[in-house]
């Protein structure tokens, strides 16, 4: 597959700019609080989109569309369902959440701040919860890289198999070397362009196919 010179370009700033983001974030690392949590430093704004980055993504941009475009739009009910748990989740939870994990120890996880709270001495709140996020996510992080590696099959012609160890290589170290600040930074630049992208891809296609009143004729 041919990849055009403005996608490489494209491609090559965008890796750019994720470096040197990673790098800033590297930089400002001081302590183990700012590798796992950025230090609780992060502002709403950035907060709201690193986590609907990290919600959505590739279950968004090609998930959703891929399975409308196969069973119909009845399968859009997932959207609501999921716009409607994440309303309650942030509305109920989160705010509390924020609050109570630091005066419970300055608990940095879940399975901390479960301990702390609820004054767990046998631990096993901490290992169940430990288990199903492990669980859990084990298969949403392989959903997030199944989907990158589609991405760059279908863009730049690459094997599936080369894209998913790639994928997440790239990903564990960017992790690993740029903790929470990274992550959070990033998603905040990608989330960006995926509402850019959401905003600006069915204005082109309605223009493509001749406007709303042509289409619907």
């Amino acid at each position: 597959m041919a990849i055009s010179t403005p996608m490489l370009v494209t491609f090559c700033v965008y890796i750019f700019g994720m470096i040197l983001i990673g790098f800033i974030a590297w930089r400002s690392t001081k302590n183990f609080d700012d590798y796992i949590l950025g230090g609780r430093s992060l502002g709403p704004f950035v907060t709201a989109l690193s986590a609907g980055a990290s919600d959505m993504s590739g279950w968004l941009l090609m998930g959703l569309p891929g399975a409308v475009f196969l069973s119909g739009i009845s399968e859009s009910w997932i959207a609501i369902g999921l716009t409607l748990g994440a309303w309650i989740n942030w509305k109920l939870v989160a705010g509390r959440l924020r609050v109570h994990t630091e005066y419970n120890n300055n608990a940095l996880t879940l399975p901390d701040y479960f301990t702390g709270r609820f004054e767990d001495k046998s631990r096993i709140l901490r290992i169940i919860s430990a288990l199903v996020i492990l669980l859990f996510f084990t298969i949403y992080c392989a959903s997030g890289i199944v989907a990158g590696a589609r991405l760059f099959e279908s863009t730049f012609g690459m094997s599936y198999e080369t894209a998913l160890w790639a994928g997440a290589a790239a990903t564990i170290l960017y992790t690993f070397i740029g903790g929470f600040l990274a992550v959070s930074w990033t998603d905040t630049v990608q989330a960006s362009l995926m509402i850019f992208a959401l905003i600006l891809t069915p204005v082109i296609v309605i223009i493509s196919v001749g406007g709303l009143v042509t289409r619907w004729k």
